[in-house]
């Protein structure tokens, strides 16, 4: 890393950019007679929120334990993942390294930006093949890395080792998806970003926090980078509502420290389950709130589960023969068990 340097991979423009003021950035204190903003005086939510978050930052900085300079709050992670290819890749000329299968957006993203992807396959054990990217990290047109850990749609967490090695020797940015760290016995690597000033974590509220419809997005990085997200960003990207519901949950970690505990047990009951059933041919390990499972017919499975208005998601156009399967309540988790097992009845007695 002794030859990284930041301003050498943010765009010429972005670094010339002159950020949108709004009233708030403006004016900031407080109560007061606000006639700034062009606002409607009447209203439950007519006034603009707090462009930065703040008291949503400090909660989270909490809850985290990091600096509120270290945050970013965007509009999910899907956000945070446009913004960073506006700050650093330029259109039509710079490249990004992805690691197949994974989380779908990057390339999504990549796309829309006019940007290249490079997607290397995971190796039999859905690790890196660390051998076979040495010549790409040292490629300059390759602006950005993003590595999915724990991973999206195989479940399983990428080697801590590894991860080290490719921001250590990577002089450009290593994006590093924690959305389901929560659920991992592997530790999040957000204590390391002052060692790694090319490094960008990303968290959410979606999952471990039940929040997924309120779309908050979290950047845990470098305050220069930091700066650069907020310097770009929409100037009201969170709503003030959304701001409100989030901090409101967020007050409640012992209710979700008990949702956690619960999908962790409802999963090892689910491995267990799956296991013993004639249908499935694999189940993958993970760290995450669902399972990755390959079972003998996958579109057949899917179809029979919709009939049931039971609805997984068929990954078999990225793994074969594989269902993705989100841990659901108990409840739920019984329900899928007992139709599986009716269908393998089925199955048997037309056989």
């Amino acid at each position: 890393m002794s030859n990284f340097k930041l301003e050498k991979l943010v765009r010429e423009n972005i670094l010339n950019l002159t950020p949108y003021s709004s009233a708030r950035d403006e004016y900031s204190k407080g109560a007061g007679t606000f006639l700034d903003a062009n606002e409607n005086p009447f209203g439950t939510y007519n006034r603009y929120p707090d462009p930065y978050q703040t008291e949503l930052k400090n909660k989270l900085a909490e809850i985290k334990q990091v600096d509120t300079s270290n945050l970013f709050i965007g509009n999910g992670s899907d956000e945070l993942i446009d913004l960073l290819f506006r700050i650093f890749c330029k259109p039509g000329k710079d490249k990004i390294l992805t690691f197949s299968p994974t989380y779908g957006m990057y390339s999504v993203s990549a796309e829309i930006n006019d940007i290249e992807v490079i997607s290397m396959p995971l190796n039999a054990d859905l690790q890196i093949d660390m051998e076979s990217i040495q010549s790409l990290i040292k490629n300059p047109t390759i602006k950005m890395i993003f590595i999915c850990s724990p991973n999206n749609p195989t479940g399983n967490s990428i080697n801590k080792v590894d991860i080290e090695s490719i921001l250590q020797d990577f002089n450009g940015i290593v994006v590093l998806d924690e959305a389901y760290i929560d659920f991992s016995s592997q530790e999040s690597f957000k204590d390391k970003i002052s060692y790694y000033p090319n490094l960008v974590i990303m968290q959410t509220l979606s999952k471990a926090w039940g929040l997924a419809s309120l779309r908050i997005g979290l950047g845990i990085s470098s305050i220069e980078i930091i700066k650069l997200l907020n310097k770009v960003k929409p100037p009201y990207n969170i709503s003030q509502a959304n701001q409100s519901e989030a901090l409101a949950a967020l007050e409640k970690v012992a209710e979700q420290k008990i949702s956690v505990s619960t999908i962790l047990m409802e999963r090892a009951k689910m491995i267990r389950e799956f296991n013993q059933m004639d249908l499935v041919t694999k189940v993958y390990p993970s760290d995450a709130n669902f399972l990755l499972v390959e079972v003998k017919d996958a579109d057949y499975l899917y179809e029979q589960l919709l009939n049931n208005n039971i609805i997984v998601r068929n990954r078999s156009s990225v793994m074969n023969s594989c269902l993705r399967i989100s841990i659901g309540t108990p409840k739920e988790n019984q329900l899928l068990i007992q139709t599986l097992k009716r269908q393998a009845t089925l199955i048997t007695e037309k056989v």
